[in-house]
């Protein structure tokens, strides 16, 4: 086996449990996919066994050191070198190179006197050309950072592989390379993804829940086949189990009021026939000990169906649970929002960020997708058309708008305060105290959620949170701007949030390359770049 996982558990610092008990084995070369609701634990699965978390119980053994690519950007990662982890070899070199016959550099370098080609090599692979080892991390985009650790990929030729929602931020060229090397590589591979063109590459679907891991032999498709059928099979169950509830009361009522009638009828019988005083009580003990056992039988039937039914509806999905109503913004439709005339960007070298200024006008009610490569601006454009840039040539005019930017790394959460607290700071509507706590739960944020820290939530879930907090401010933005907001989400939480957006009345302004989110959202209009 290249991956074995006995009896894991983990628990957040203050405690509370994520999952227990899990047991995982991943066979050589297997490809897998992880999938399951946010806020489960397959992110933090995947830190365990690429031995970045150390679980509360349990152990993990593994055939050679996986090769991790996380879904949030790496803490303390100041470079490109450092993203491919091969820092302190290129130090190692350049010292070398530099004059320095310290055998420390040489122990470090080893035979690997080529490592800066190699890199090169790997980096120009995965579209990532011209830009140096000792480019910061800070100014990569999410699409150029999630490719820099890719490229790593190519350099190291990992035998075990661990993935983390890895298509987000990419551009479609970079995911169809991606996918490519998934199909061709002999590497063990474990993905957690909600790209759905990616989880029908893996041969093996595992389904993380919070009753435990389950294992389809199958792909995607596969594995939303037999679901498909267990929760039809489910649902027959639990209309059965209702039925036979309804029954079991039925007959209790109707035992009840039977034994009632009966009582009454002999206490009529025995005070017309003269019986004595002793003989009647001594009756009607023995009616009343009957009837007791009766009512304590259909009452043990109707407590163990009810437990049964219990049982059967824990284990029913939570699809279509997630529910975030989004008002309709209040600026009239065609009005000019924003208009940009010549504009442009340049970096701090003094390259223009496009080869052409742009010209953009943005009217309330358009729904505007923001498209391009990796690194093309995208993000810097719509930092521009808010405002929180300044642009190097050109204007932008902007209209008394309000504007709600849901950003790639959701700042608008404060990651030390509970989620409660956080949903509190945004109640400028004063909702009372349980309208706030419905909201929360409409969300998939049920009371033992509460009191967890920000810092603790999945992408999933944060994204679910920000959309929560904003529709509980105190007004709906005219301009609602979603950069690739589709990111970390679970497939179920996904179609929601479509249906979501899909239903808002106001001007939207999105960057993504989910195409299927893209159509569903309603797209009039396209900004390529």
């Amino acid at each position: 086996m290249s991956i074995i996982a006995s009896g894991l558990s983990y628990r957040y610092p203050n405690r509370q449990p994520l999952f227990s008990n899990l047991n995982l084995s991943v066979p050589d070369g297997a490809k897998v996919s992880l999938i399951g609701p946010n806020g489960t634990g397959k992110s933090t699965l995947l830190q365990i066994l690429a031995g970045r978390l150390t679980p509360t119980e349990g152990s993990v053994a593994v055939s050679s050191h996986p090769y991790y690519i996380p879904q949030q950007t790496a803490p303390g990662k100041e470079n490109i070198a450092e993203l491919l982890g091969v820092s302190e070899k290129v130090r190692a070199l350049r010292a070398i190179c530099s004059g320095s016959v310290d055998q420390a550099c040489f122990d470090i370098l080893g035979d690997d006197w080529d490592i800066e080609e190699r890199c090169r090599t790997a980096l120009d692979e995965w579209g990532l050309r011209n830009i140096a080892l000792d480019t910061p991390a800070t100014a990569l985009s999410g699409g150029e950072h999630t490719k820099a650790i890719l490229a790593g990929l190519s350099l190291h030729e990992p035998e075990t592989v661990l993935l983390d929602e890895p298509t987000n931020h990419l551009d479609g060229k970079t995911r169809a390379k991606l996918y490519d090397y998934i199909r061709r590589t002999h590497a063990t591979l474990i993905a957690v993804s909600h790209d759905i063109a990616l989880l029908n590459i893996l041969h093996t679907t595992c389904e993380l829940t919070s009753t435990g891991i389950r294992l389809y032999g199958g792909n995607y498709d596969f594995y939303k086949t037999q679901r498909t059928v267990e929760d039809r099979a489910l649902t027959e169950r639990i209309e059965a189990e209702q039925t036979a509830l309804r029954t079991a009361r039925k007959r209790a009522q109707e035992v009840r009021e039977r034994q009632e009638r009966r009582v009454a009828q002999g206490e009529r019988s025995k005070s017309k026939a003269g019986m004595a005083r002793i003989v009647i009580n001594a009756r009607g003990s023995q009616a009343q000990n009957s009837s007791a056992r009766l009512r304590d039988r259909h009452a043990a039937i109707i407590d163990d169906t009810q437990g049964r039914l219990t049982g059967l509806r824990k284990q029913q999905s939570l699809r279509n649970e997630l529910k975030i109503d989004i008002d309709d913004a209040s600026i009239h439709t065609g009005k000019r929002l924003i208009r940009a005339e010549g504009l442009n960007f340049c970096y701090p070298n003094g390259t223009p960020l496009w080869s052409q200024p742009l010209d953009i006008e943005i009217h309330s009610g358009d729904r505007v997708h923001i498209y391009g490569d990796n690194g093309s601006g995208k993000t810097t454009l719509v930092r521009l058309l808010l405002g929180e840039l300044t642009p190097t040539t050109g204007t932008v005019e902007r209209a008394d708008l309000s504007a709600y930017y849901l950003d790639q790394e959701y700042k608008t959460l404060e990651c030390n305060i509970s989620v409660l607290e956080m949903a509190e700071r945004h109640n400028a509507q004063h909702l009372a105290d349980h309208e706030l706590k419905i909201r929360l739960n409409r969300a998939l944020f049920p009371p033992e959620t509460w009191d967890r820290t920000c810092r603790m939530l999945s992408g999933g879930e944060r994204m679910r949170l920000s959309l929560c907090c904003m529709t509980i401010s105190d007004h709906i933005p005219d301009l609602l701007v979603l950069d690739e907001p589709t990111n970390n989400l679970d497939i179920e939480s996904l179609t929601i949030l479509t249906d979501t957006i899909r239903n808002y009345r106001g001007t939207l302004l999105v960057i993504s390359h989910d195409e299927h989110f893209i159509h569903e959202a309603g797209v009039t209009k396209t900004i390529e770049l």
